[in-house]
């Protein structure tokens, strides 16, 4: 039976123990440093909601985190985790504790002086992560019914961001340059095809993922076979998004400082003539 030993009680919700084999760790969960003392003993298992940090660095940057932090802030934002950790049902990458808590707080200090903040690349997530923003939209609506404050969508967008981090393994700053860089392709999509492409659209989501797709392989460096036949009959049948296709992929080589295989022109021109031909 897995146990803590109490060794400092940072506050109501937070404290430092060691586990049975003396490394220590930092178990956060709602009321967990109420009434305790060092040397206590917890039981993991009589802990419902606990959640362990055992990332010497995540536990420094945490433990920075918690004089920004009342007790009531931290709680709400302890409960977020517990209602994400509960509808993506299976393990976060404990880093979640330290992003969405040093996210959190900035954003609530910034809502209570009045100062929102733009989210310039919300739509885009919103169809990369449909799954991650309905929960960051609980998210939102749980912070908003306890703290005096009112997040707008654009923080949800962010949440969301936080929840694929924490579910793929992947680092936020990434996820964000991503976003970005899939908004402004988008833009550029929409001025040289003189289009206002329908964001809540089937269309526009295949696109979206198309082009997160693309992002993914030319980070990994995956290469995709080339159709030649295909790519010489889109040169000849739709010169515009053939072009297009490849003033994107540019972009994309100065932004992810990656080669781009020519044959993902060949897939985004497809893609491309898909919304022209709709847009008509």
């Amino acid at each position: 039976m897995e146990k803590f030993y109490v060794k400092k009680v940072l506050n109501n919700n937070v404290l430092i123990a060691a586990s049975n084999d003396e490394t220590e760790v930092v178990l956060i969960g709602r009321g967990i440093g109420f009434g305790h003392q060092q040397g206590d003993s917890i039981v993991r298992s009589s802990v419902e909601k606990l959640f362990v940090l055992t990332d010497r660095s995540e536990q420094e940057q945490y433990k920075k985190l918690l004089p920004h932090l009342d007790d009531e802030t931290l709680k709400v934002i302890i409960a977020a985790v517990e209602l994400i950790r509960e509808r993506v049902g299976e393990t976060l990458n404990e880093h979640i504790h330290v992003g969405l808590t040093d996210h959190l707080l900035f954003a609530v200090n910034r809502m209570m002086r009045g100062m929102g903040i733009r989210n310039p690349f919300l739509l885009e997530t919103k169809a990369l992560y449909p799954f991650e923003y309905e929960v960051a939209a609980d998210v939102t609506k749980l912070i908003n019914s306890k703290l005096t404050i009112s997040l707008p969508e654009g923080e949800t967008g962010f949440i969301a961001l936080h929840i694929h981090s924490a579910i793929a393994n992947k680092d936020v700053r990434d996820l964000s340059r991503h976003s970005e860089l899939i908004a402004t392709l988008i833009g550029m999509i929409e001025t040289q095809l003189d289009v206002e492409l329908d964001k809540e659209s089937i269309d526009y989501m295949r696109l979206v993922r198309h082009i997160r797709y693309t992002i993914e392989r030319v980070v990994r460096g995956e290469k995709v076979d080339e159709p030649e036949k295909i790519a010489n009959l889109l040169k000849t049948e739709y010169p515009v998004c053939y072009n297009l296709s490849w003033k994107l992929i540019k972009v994309m080589q100065q932004t992810l400082r990656n080669p781009v295989y020519d044959a993902e022109a060949v897939y985004l021109t497809m893609h491309l003539q898909r919304v022209q031909t709709k847009m008509k």
